[in-house]
């Protein structure tokens, strides 16, 4: 028989399962994000002793993986100085004449559409180390943040 009419099994033809990939650099969280990580942890292994499918069940195991990773890496950061941003600050800012506030934050736990950035994002980048009345870059634009307030994150 031909080896092109031989086939081994289904799994032969499905798509590679990679792991997914960790942010380079420290896994600086909040106090809020280490919690944040435990909980995560607690539900997929909760997950995986409950699924019976075995595809299903190794995705799981994989997430897992992934988690215990970033679980066991993280560090809390320091709590920055009082009236500098740093992670765990909470920004009010005038950007392009409107207010906002940002919560700088580890990457795990950031989403920008609550307000949540990370520490590696730009505009975080731009906030870390200022202080309030100061006006900061973003963007290769002069001035384009003005520091209203910072306060301590709340959990």
């Amino acid at each position: 028989m031909s080896v092109a009419f031989r086939r081994e099994s289904d799994e032969e033809h499905l798509e590679p399962k990679f792991e997914r990939p960790i942010a380079p650099g420290p896994n600086l969280v909040t106090a809020r994000g280490l919690k944040l990580l435990d909980e995560k942890v607690a539900e997929i292994e909760a997950a995986v002793a409950a699924e019976a499918d075995t595809v299903a069940r190794d995705a799981l195991k994989r997430d897992l993986r992934y988690w215990h990773t970033r679980q066991t890496t993280a560090e809390v950061a320091p709590t920055p100085e009082v009236g500098t941003v740093g992670i765990g600050s909470r920004v009010t800012v005038r950007m392009n004449k409107a207010e906002r506030i940002v919560e700088i934050v580890g990457g795990d736990e950031a989403d920008p559409a609550t307000g949540r950035v990370g520490f590696q994002a730009p505009l975080a980048q731009a906030l870390i180390g200022g202080e309030i009345g100061e006006r900061v870059e973003f963007n290769g634009v002069e001035d384009a943040i003005k520091i209203l307030a910072i306060s301590p994150q709340e959990d």
